[in-house]
């Protein structure tokens, strides 16, 4: 009977449905699994080369910026800063730079007088999320409440940072699939964020151990301390 075979087909459809629905769900990950695919993923690289877009919001401040990042183990990070901040003055030098040769964290702004420098181990920027890029690191146990969402393709794991509680709210790491991490964003618990979004990278290139070394220009003074992101 033609109203039978409908009815059939009908099942038959909507059984293949529920048997796919039942595929994906088996074949999403969990927070603990995309963590351990972040963790493998990073403690097998030995450098990185990515382009970055930085963006600050908070104290009435809505600031972006881009450039280059190079990554090397161990311990050794660059932020080559290539376009001035939004709404900054387009003749102001450009080529600022974050650098991590190890030991000591340095910061440098050109034409400034000073450059600052801190030890790695004191290091308290959030510009340098260093657990995460330069790999060593379990994510389930840097990372309080880690929780998972879809973001279309991607996914994005958060939690907070252990001990650091009272100054961020929330770390969220965008992710592939395959624990490649596409952006950073940080929520302070004032209120500010910053975001990175990483594009065009490159895993395992042969960087030179000399682009993680700063040599201070002729006339500028060294002092203690980073500034504030």
């Amino acid at each position: 009977m033609p109203g039978r075979r409908i009815s059939s087909t009908l099942r038959l459809f909507a059984a293949g449905i529920l048997l796919a629905a039942a595929i994906l769900r088996a074949q999403a990950p969990t927070a603990a699994s995309l963590a351990k695919k972040v963790d493998d993923h990073y403690n097998h690289l030995n450098s990185l080369q990515a382009h970055y877009t930085e963006r600050y919001t908070g104290m009435g401040l809505d600031r972006t910026e881009s450039g280059t990042l190079l990554l090397k183990k161990p311990g050794r990070m660059r932020w080559s800063y290539e376009s001035p901040a939004s709404g900054e003055s387009k003749a102001k030098p450009t080529g600022k730079l974050f650098l991590l040769d190890g030991k000591f964290a340095w910061f440098y702004n050109p034409g400034d007088a000073q450059a600052q420098k801190a030890p790695a181990k004191q290091l308290d920027d959030l510009r340098s999320p260093l657990r995460f890029l330069l790999g060593h690191t379990q994510l389930q146990k840097e990372l309080d409440n880690l929780t998972l969402t879809s973001d279309g393709p991607a996914f994005r794991l958060a939690g907070v940072p252990k001990g650091m509680q009272q100054r961020i709210k929330s770390l969220t790491l965008t992710v592939s699939p395959d624990g490649v991490i596409q952006g950073i964003r940080i929520e302070e618990t004032d209120g500010a964020a910053t975001e990175f979004t990483f594009t065009s990278m490159q895993e395992n290139l042969p960087i030179a151990s000399s682009d993680f070394v700063f040599t201070p220009p002729t006339g500028v003074a060294v002092i203690e301390g980073l500034p504030p992101i």
